[in-house]
């Protein structure tokens, strides 16, 4: 499986609180906070969520070393 990279775009003011836990779930913390996750079925749901408040970005093997 791939990885990808996740950052936190917009802030969470006004959002229910099932959308702040699916956000501390995928360990963003705050505005402009990138993790990468590995690319799996589960964070993709998490991500469908909450697109309106991240950007993510496909992460290429060769960026972290390996082929």
């Amino acid at each position: 499986m791939g990885r990808i990279r996740v950052t936190l775009e917009k802030g969470l003011a006004g959002q229910t609180e099932r959308q702040r836990a699916t956000v501390r779930g995928l360990g963003l913390r705050r505005r402009h906070h990138t993790v990468e996750l590995e690319d799996s079925p589960s964070v993709r749901g998490m991500i469908t969520k909450v697109l309106h408040l991240i950007k993510v970005e496909e992460v290429s093997g060769d960026a972290r070393g390996e082929e």
